[in-house]
């Protein structure tokens, strides 16, 4: 099972790893959507938030602090779900179901998230890991 534990860290941590890069690499059209969305200070936003979830992909991908990255990831996930999948504000069907996914997502991989952080900072079994857990639930 421990190899499945591995392969399902790397799943789920691969969109936080690939996001996070892009944020990093493509920093002025992600500065510009951030700034059309109106995140306030959207460049460091878009600087803060990238490094929030490449660091937390590696560290549950890696087992290094896994609670630690979850937790990040999480603390991503439910503002940015809130302030960039604003559903409601859209008027065009299209958007708006756009948004509605994309809102819907964002919440559900903080849901797992926050289980992974609340798994491992309690001392479950996460599979082969670098490091235990960084909190002690």
């Amino acid at each position: 099972m421990d190899v499945v534990l591995v392969i399902a860290r790397i799943l789920f941590a691969g969109i936080f790893i690939s996001s996070g890069i892009s944020h990093l690499t493509k920093l002025d059209a992600m500065t510009g959507y951030a700034q059309y969305k109106k995140v306030p200070a959207a460049k460091l936003s878009v600087i803060i938030s990238g490094l929030m979830i490449l660091v937390g992909g590696l560290y549950i991908a890696f087992g290094v602090y896994a609670d630690l990255g979850a937790l990040l990831i999480a603390l991503f996930l439910i503002p940015v779900a809130f302030m960039m999948h604003a559903f409601w504000k859209e008027s065009d069907a299209t958007a708006k179901q756009n948004e509605t996914i994309g809102f819907f997502k964002d919440l559900s991989l903080a849901g797992a998230a926050l289980i992974i952080f609340v798994l491992v900072g309690s001392g479950t079994d996460f599979g082969p890991s670098i490091t235990g857990a960084f909190f002690n639930l």
